[in-house]
């Protein structure tokens, strides 16, 4: 089914607690913008996000640290898509060396994954991509 993906560097001003922690909301806000893009696809409309089933917050995410963002449809009501999302840190800031220093991960570090359901009312749904 279709898969949207996107990757955005956490910024200083999205540090929200001490030691230059992320709150997990952005990360949250990262999901409803991968599922907007999903639905965009699947249905030609936003949709609206109704529920998380399913939240896990694996690892802290900080200041500098680009994060990427991917979900999938992975079940079609008539209404509703479940879908499925990950998001991993692919550059680490690292503050421990200076204040520019960062690290491409060999292998991205897991640290959120979720399980949500969006609506498109049937009156605004333009089109199903089917893979």
């Amino acid at each position: 089914m279709n898969q949207a993906l996107i990757r955005v560097r956490m910024s200083q001003q999205d540090a929200h607690y001490g030691g230059n922690l992320i709150d997990g909301a952005k990360i949250l806000q990262l999901f409803g913008d991968v599922a907007t893009e999903l639905l965009v696809k699947n249905d030609g409309d936003e949709g609206l996000f109704l529920a998380y089933d399913n939240v896990q917050f694996m690892k802290p995410v900080h200041g500098g640290d680009f994060v990427e963002a991917t979900g999938r449809i992975v079940q079609l009501g008539e209404t509703s898509r479940k879908m499925e999302f990950v998001a991993k840190v692919v550059i680490s800031a690292r503050s421990d060396i200076s204040d520019s220093s960062a690290d491409v991960l060999e292998q991205p570090a897991l640290v959120c994954k979720a399980v949500g359901t969006c609506v498109v009312p049937k009156n605004k749904q333009r089109k199903t991509i089917q893979e």
